[in-house]
This record gives C-alpha cells, sequence and structure tokens, in this order.
C-alpha cells in the first residue's frame, strides 16, 4: 500500500504535467495569434518575436515528455491517471506541431512584408478565427474533461476543410491572373493549408480528450456515439 507521502507526490506530479500542458497550449494558441497578426497588419518584428517564441514550446514538449516518463516509472499510474499520462504527452506533441505551423506562417508573413500589400490577404482571417475556435475548445475539452466537446471538433473541421479548399482555389486563380506576385499568392495558399493542419491538430487534442475522459478511441470507433 502507498503511504500519505507518495501519494502526495503523485498528485503534485499529475498537477505539474497537466499544468504544463496547459501552460504549452496557451502559449502556442499566442504564437499562432501573432502569426496571423504579423500577417494582416504586415509587421515583420512579431513575426520574429513569434519564431523566437517556438523554441519556449518546444522545451514544454521535452518537460511534458519527462514528466510523463517519471510519472509511469515511478507511480504506475492506472486507469484514468494511467490515460492521462498518456494523452498529455500525445497532446504536447499535436501542440508543439501548432506552433510549428505558427513559425511557417510567421516566416511566410515576413516575406510578403517586403513586397506590396496584396488585399486579399483578408481572406485568410475566417479561417484563422475557425481554427483558433477549434483549437480553444480542443484545450478546454482537455483542461475540462468534456468528452462530448471533444468529440464535436471533428464535424466543425469540416468546415475549415471547406473553407481552405474555396481559399487556395481563389488564391490560385489569383496567381493565373496576376503578373509578378505569383510567389506571394503561393506563400498565402501555404498559409491556409498551415490553419487547415492546425485544425487537424486541434481535433487529434480533442480525441485525446475523449480517450482520457471516456475511454474511447474515436480514430477506430465504427459508431461513433459521443459525435451524434
Amino acid at each position: 500500500m502507498q503511504g500519505p507521502h507518495i501519494l502526495r507526490d503523485f498528485d503534485q506530479a499529475i498537477t505539474t504535467l497537466r499544468g504544463e500542458v496547459l501552460t504549452m497550449a496557451a502559449k502556442a494558441r499566442h504564437n499562432l495569434e501573432g502569426a496571423i497578426r504579423a500577417l494582416l497588419e504586415r509587421n515583420s518584428e512579431l513575426a520574429n518575436a513569434v519564431i523566437a517564441d517556438d523554441d519556449e514550446v518546444d522545451e514544454h514538449e521535452r518537460r511534458i515528455d519527462q514528466l510523463g516518463m517519471d510519472i509511469l516509472v515511478r507511480f504506475h499510474p492506472m486507469a484514468t491517471d494511467l490515460r492521462l499520462v498518456v494523452s498529455s504527452m500525445k497532446i504536447s506533441m499535436n501542440l508543439e506541431r501548432i506552433s510549428d505551423h505558427a513559425t511557417n506562417i510567421a516566416k511566410r508573413a515576413k516575406k510578403i512584408c517586403t513586397t506590396q500589400e496584396i488585399p486579399d490577404t483578408i481572406l485568410i482571417e475566417p479561417l484563422y478565427t475557425l481554427a483558433d475556435q477549434l483549437l480553444r475548445d480542443a484545450i478546454s475539452a482537455y483542461s475540462d474533461r468534456d468528452a462530448k466537446l471533444g468529440a464535436s471538433l471533428h464535424a466543425r473541421d469540416k468546415e475549415l476543410d471547406r473553407m481552405h479548399k474555396d481559399a487556395t482555389a481563389t488564391f490560385g486563380a489569383r496567381i493565373e491572373q496576376s503578373v509578378g506576385r505569383s510567389e506571394d499568392y503561393l506563400h498565402l495558399i501555404l498559409v491556409v493549408r498551415s490553419l487547415e493542419r492546425v485544425g487537424d491538430l486541434a481535433t487529434n487534442i480533442g480525441e485525446d480528450a475523449v480517450f482520457l475522459e471516456a475511454a474511447k478511441d474515436l480514430r477506430h470507433e465504427t459508431d461513433r456515439e459521443l459525435r451524434d
């Protein structure tokens, strides 16, 4: 039987792990917001800040991996506690990739800032708004252990897929029509691609939240009960 001090250590380790994930999530979301602002406001300094901040997100991922492994080795958690550790480690990987996409957007924003302003850049904003909503709700699903919210992201991500397809078609048409702006429009196509991937990664986080609370792996569920 575990003594009181062992239980206190375990509770503290779990609390620390969860806190690290939420802090990492907030920073990844902040980086994405900064990258889009840098693009829309043509702000190279902000883009540079986003690129620099990605190292901090990477460090959070390393800490979460170490914390998770330490908990597994020291305490041998079971059931919900084990799912929390596994889900937290998987979520941190998705958050790191989201921050990478924010960095990629910031790098493209820097390049676009060196050329003449493109009015069509504003078409990026609704895609970002939806991607950010998905990310925010994915984080809430994990934090609040809300399996229903986590499961809802899959259907909502379909709308982002549609918007990505429409924006790509629009920017592709501009490439054919424009003279000397093809590279800028290609950057915009890759920006919307990054936002579409953020939606996919947020959906992954939502699925991890479902696994945490309901012990269901939606990647392999045939009935998708929680998505109805």
